[in-house]
């Protein structure tokens, strides 16, 4: 806890982002500098609660110590703070920027007033340590002569990297871009996550002795690609962290053609361009001077607005076919339980300060794709739904579109990693594996992170990666 009457005597107040205006003139991070003394009087608004609902099943998926780390940062004491984060948590620079902190809404304190401020805390915390160079390379003392490969350097491979490594295993994470990363490299925006931030914590790992094989498409027939068999007769086990990466699709007329991209086809292109040229070599998919409609929300779509901004798109609308969230938590939608509710995230805020409306559009949907005669996009025809998605009579609408990204979330991993090994899939075509298990049919074969249990958090995929790790250990001392 922090100071025993804190929660009445402060406020919750969040750290500001840059001036909306101002950041969309770059992909630097759109937060600003922690202030220490701020951070402090936040800390200490965490209170007595006797059971800190924030690391538990409801709250944090890597159970951080947040009671603990928010009293030692109220105290002043950042290096201890540091030290109990990263009891729990591999990568906090990372989910300090990019977790929607479902600790936050499961604070005892948000049962009636703002929660604590535990993501803004936890962000510094990890940055002040390698300010203050706190964070070193931390090589294990011997080694066990067991190697492991990882397939995918995303959370959830990364995690299981770190954790194995300390083991004494030897490991190697295979990763089919020119970049390690994964989701952290490509699938964020670089204005949410620096991809300097990525590659800072990669070099560490490398340093204590993971070994990165980049341009490795595992399973794949091209140039690139490395036999999974293989891999797995020269490993004593194997590493399925590859993602949930087939993107669901939008089976509607006038589908095919140019001018409909998926979200990540957009995304991995404009962050790969601004690393290779800062966008100089045009190899991305530009939304400048185009009437762009993002479909489907969630931080996905919420990218794929700031950076439709930042490349000076025309105009800007974003289609959720969900109906408007309420203000407040409903009835059915209880503490702690995630809260459900109506959010301003930082693209949102940003379409709003340059065409001065919020650019979401509720409760419609996609019917056709129009296009010319020549198969150039026009625009899209829409319908309104109710609450239970049926579609409501005479509420066909024309939205003009140069460009439309498809943002609707994910159907599970590609296959073509596990169908040589003939591993069983789940209902939902993810990799078979139970949790806090992690085995797959083939004994070898463990799976974690979004190809195990699909589409989910950064932070519960650092959790996979961990927990899968000592299940493997396991195995290869049994």
């Amino acid at each position: 806890m922090g100071k025993p009457t804190g929660f009445k005597e402060f406020d919750r107040e969040v750290e500001p982002y840059r001036d909306a205006m101002d950041r969309l003139l770059d992909y630097k991070e759109i937060y600003t500098d922690h202030r220490d003394e701020h951070l402090q009087t936040q800390g200490a608004r965490c209170m007595d609660c006797g059971v800190p609902f924030c690391q538990s099943d409801e709250g944090c998926p890597v159970y951080n110590l947040i009671p603990e780390w928010n009293d030692l940062v109220y105290n002043n004491r950042w290096k201890e703070a540091l030290d109990r984060l990263h009891k729990t948590n591999n990568f906090p620079e990372f989910t300090g920027r990019v977790c929607p902190a479902p600790c936050e809404g499961a604070c005892v304190l948000g049962i009636h007033e703002p929660p604590v401020t535990i993501k803004n805390i936890e962000c510094a915390i990890a940055d002040r340590g390698f300010d203050e160079g706190w964070v070193v390379a931390n090589p294990p003392q011997s080694r066990s002569g067991r190697k492991i490969a990882v397939v995918g350097s995303g959370p959830a491979g990364l995690a299981a990297a770190a954790q194995l490594n300390q083991m004494g295993h030897e490991v190697t994470v295979y990763e089919r871009d020119d970049r390690i990363g994964g989701l952290l490299m490509y699938g964020i925006p670089n204005m949410k996550l620096d991809k300097a931030v990525v590659d800072r914590r990669v070099n560490l790992l490398a340093e204590e002795g993971v070994h990165f094989v980049v341009n490795a498409d595992v399973g794949g027939t091209g140039d690139n690609g490395v036999d999974v068999q293989q891999l797995l007769d020269d490993n004593d086990a194997l590493l399925l962290a590859t993602g949930a990466t087939t993107p669901r699709d939008l089976k509607i007329e006038n589908r095919e053609g140019d001018g409909v991209h998926f979200a990540m086809e957009f995304l991995l292109k404009n962050t790969k361009s601004l690393l290779d040229s800062n966008l100089d070599d045009g190899e991305y998919i530009s939304a400048k001077d185009k009437n762009v409609i993002v479909i489907g929300g969630g931080d996905t779509g919420t990218d794929c607005i700031g950076t439709s901004l930042r490349h000076g798109c025309k105009s800007l609308v974003n289609f959720e076919i969900m109906p408007r969230p309420p203000v407040d938590r409903d009835e059915n939608n209880p503490w702690p339980t995630w809260p459900l509710i109506f959010r301003v995230d930082y693209g949102h805020e940003e379409a709003a300060a340059k065409y001065g409306n919020d650019p979401r559009v509720y409760s419609i949907s996609g019917t056709e794709f129009v296009r010319d005669d020549d198969g150039k996009l026009l625009g899209i025809n829409t319908v309104e739904v109710d609450k239970n998605f049926n579609e409501v009579p005479g509420t066909i609408k024309f939205w003009e579109a140069d460009l439309i990204l498809l943002s609707m979330g994910f159907l599970g991993p590609e296959h073509y990693v596990s169908e040589p090994l003939s591993l069983e899939l789940d209902q939902r075509s993810n990799y078979k594996a139970e949790y806090k298990d992690f085995r797959t049919s083939n004994e070898k074969v463990f799976a974690a992170g979004d190809c195990r249990r699909g589409q989910s958090l950064v932070v519960r995929a650092i959790d996979e990666g961990r927990l899968v790790a000592d299940e493997i250990d396991k195995f290869l001392n049994s």
